[in-house]
């Protein structure tokens, strides 16, 4: 794999935003800027072998410095939904931004995802080269305690794998959910509703949710339920269901408790769009995934080529500890301590049939 890289715009105090191209031998490219980890472009063969950008985005980054449906972007320091936007450790009380009606999201006004990031190019473990990315959160950020030095590295390997390697370390108590939201739409990014893809997620149970979106603690099966994709299932059936848990997400907007466990990387999902014969499969080592059918695209923006991005034009899949975990403990612990490492995987990878 090589990497070249181009301008691709500036921050707000004149700093030089920087686009990494990323390319593996089959000819698959991987767009990443250094602004927010976003990934820009993917850009995957159908069954045909014809290209095609498959996430939705922006051509330059100005767009992403606004506040927006984090398109692409990786997420931090907590990914998701805190309820109150407050949570307690070691009994005292941190106060973090409502963002999110009363309820902070993605890290709060200002995220990882609006930051300007270290870029490295280093070798990737299997030869080649991977772009390494290192933000250093400084202690009472977003009201987080502990000064959080976060790092993830991008790898494209030859197999049309996108790799996510996640690393942080912490000076204090604290607490840490990076994950990425890139937006796939597998029959191009401009294809419009994603509701015809044909999703697969290796998860029994999922966490349902509030009407604001917000875990409620309670662990439910998915048997019986739109949350079943156990087996391969359209996905557009389940905003018709009437179910309430549809209803208050607005459509898929949800926590899968995957069957993986953890110490290693474990397939978890997988996207079929049938027009194209597109696949894509993702694997973790994290132990949920956030679902969303991008129920808040409202077609006012305006991504790469002129795309008008309407109601679920791309779907997240977003690796994650569950959402809330401070307020419910019999969650996964997103805690963070001095003297360890916070440390995941996360890959996709795309083929045709």
């Amino acid at each position: 794999m090589s990497i070249t890289s181009k301008p691709f715009g500036r921050m707000p105090d004149g700093k030089p935003i920087q686009l990494f191209t990323l390319t593996n031998a089959a000819g698959m490219t991987a767009d990443i800027s250094d602004l927010g980890g976003i990934i820009v472009a993917l850009r995957t063969p159908d069954r045909d072998g014809n290209l095609a950008d498959i996430t939705l985005g922006y051509e330059t980054a100005e767009p992403y410095l606004r506040k927006g449906p984090y398109f692409g972007a990786l997420i931090g320091r907590f990914a998701n939904r805190l309820e109150g936007a407050a949570f307690e450790l070691n009994g005292a009380l941190y106060k973090l931004a409502k963002n999110d009606g009363n309820n902070t999201l993605h890290g709060g006004i200002e995220g990882f995802d609006k930051k300007l990031w270290d870029a490295s190019v280093v070798a990737a473990p299997n030869g080649g080269e991977a772009l390494r990315l290192t933000y250093v959160s400084p202690d009472g950020e977003e009201g987080y305690p502990g000064t959080l030095t976060a790092t993830v590295t991008y790898t494209l390997t030859d197999d049309n794998e996108l790799v996510l390697d996640y690393e942080a370390t912490t000076d204090k108590d604290t607490i840490v959910n990076l994950t990425n939201h890139a937006y796939f739409n597998l029959a191009g990014h401009a294809a419009g509703d994603i509701g015809g893809h044909v999703l697969t997620i290796d998860a029994d149970k999922f966490t349902p949710v509030s009407a604001e979106c917000v875990p409620t603690g309670e662990i439910r099966d998915v048997a019986g339920t739109p949350m079943d994709f156990r087996q391969p299932a359209a996905i557009a059936p389940g905003f018709a269901s009437g179910d309430e848990q549809i209803a208050n997400g607005g459509g898929y907007d949800h926590n899968w408790v995957l069957n993986v466990s953890g110490a290693k990387l474990e397939k978890f999902a997988e996207v079929y769009e049938p027009t194209t014969g597109r696949v894509m499969e993702a694997f973790t080592t994290k132990p949920g995934v956030q679902f969303y059918s991008g129920n808040f695209l409202d077609g006012s923006e305006v991504g790469k080529g002129g795309a008008v991005y309407g109601k679920r034009a791309g779907l997240c899949l977003e690796t994650q500890y569950f959402p809330n975990a401070m307020k419910h403990r019999h969650f996964p612990s997103p805690v963070l301590r001095p003297g360890e490492t916070y440390r995941h995987t996360t890959s996709y990878k795309f083929s045709a049939r």
